[in-house]
């Protein structure tokens, strides 16, 4: 760990790597952590001279990370792309109505049981629209798993499983539609090559304007905290 001193004083994670060839920075979008990589035998005195050099950058890149936002009654919330504010109601179960989300129950519940609505949409939209696209290319999803995710949106396996992150339903439905037809597409294609960018055009025309709202708005969704235990996701 290094201390970049200053107002504020920023801790800076080390992290070695046998691969690395290279000092290489990295501010996570979900809690404004700062990650150096740097090579095995590489000296921590030439990795804070680094550090020095890029201090402008790394002050810039932290500032603009999106603020945290704590999920309880009476805090807005995005669903399917739409805010919705968190209000107290009747009945059992969580629910939109018009422009509010209806949490019913105990308050200090509400964070929890927002979170677990937001990830049974989240399953019910995803499986709906992978098997969509892998229809379209004559292939089957065999298994679909939702995870926290924080470096990445989905994953997809060479035999079809895939992997998403929950927090795609508070994205435009759009947005979930493009990352389940980029998942699909792996099932042909399981690289970036432009043969795999031509699949994700056949499935999901038009798709590099959701692709850049992902970049643009993703760390905001990042940044909503449902619970304590979000804090130290990785």
């Amino acid at each position: 760990m290094l201390l970049l001193p200053g107002p504020p004083p920023i801790e800076i994670t080390l992290r070695r790597s046998a691969r690395a060839r290279r000092f290489s920075l990295r501010v996570s979008h979900a809690n404004g952590a700062v990650t150096l990589s740097l090579p095995m035998r590489a000296r921590e005195a030439d990795a804070m001279a680094f550090v020095r050099a890029q201090e402008g950058w790394i002050r810039d890149a932290v500032a603009r990370m999106p603020q945290v936002v704590s999920v309880g009654l009476g805090s807005v919330l995005p669903f399917e792309g739409k805010a919705l504010q968190l209000e107290s109601g009747a009945g059992r179960s969580v629910r939109v109505e018009g422009c509010s989300l209806i949490v019913p129950g105990d308050p200090d519940r509400a964070p929890a049981r927002v979170s677990a609505f937001l990830r049974v949409q989240a399953r019910n939209r995803l499986v709906t629209a992978s098997d969509h696209y892998a229809g379209l290319i004559g292939r089957k999803v065999t298994q679909v798993t939702l995870r926290d995710t924080r470096s990445r949106w989905g994953s997809c396996t060479s035999e079809g499983a895939l992997m998403y992150s929950w927090r795609l339903i508070m994205a435009p439905p759009r947005v979930l539609d493009y990352v389940a037809a980029h998942e699909v597409a792996h099932m042909l294609e399981m690289n970036h090559s432009d043969r795999f960018w031509a699949v994700v055009q056949r499935l999901f025309p038009g798709w590099q304007a959701e692709r850049a709202w992902l970049k643009r708005e993703g760390g905001a969704l990042q940044a909503i905290r449902f619970d304590s235990g979000d804090l130290d996701v990785a």
